[in-house]
């Protein structure tokens, strides 16, 4: 479980990053906050686009920085919306993370200050694994 003092961190990270989403069509923004196993953060937000299937969530955004700066080894992410309740993880957000840590921990928060910590297992019980699948 993860202290408190690491979730607030990861909060303030992402009410940050949560700010420069770029949400001209839903104006849904989502900052994320993701923590490696050696402490280090990577912030993503969501990024859409007219043509929607191109458009990246704020959770697969830190994901692919942390990966683009070599890191792959995670311990948690934290998803801040604006929903009561807090917002969770769309599928390809969950198999995106499950290909580096099939256990997580996520915190899905909000900007009112509701947290919940959930796992990754709880959204996605069966990743895709290249076969392994039960």
């Amino acid at each position: 479980m993860m202290r408190e003092e690491i979730i607030q961190k990861l909060f303030a990270e992402a009410l940050q990053v949560r700010k420069k989403a770029y949400t001209p069509y839903s104006g849904f923004k989502v900052g994320a906050a993701l923590l490696t196993v050696e402490n280090e953060i990577f912030t993503g937000c969501n990024v859409e686009n007219a043509s929607y299937g191109l458009t990246i969530c704020a959770e697969r955004n830190a994901v692919f920085k942390a990966v683009s700066s070599g890191e792959t080894n995670f311990d948690g992410l934290l998803i801040l919306t604006d929903q009561q309740p807090p917002g969770t993880p769309c599928g390809a957000c969950c198999q995106v993370l499950a290909e580096f840590n099939g256990d997580l921990d996520l915190i899905l928060a909000n900007i009112s200050g509701e947290k919940y910590i959930k796992n990754l297992k709880d959204f996605l019980p069966f990743p895709f694994s290249g076969g392994d699948n039960p």
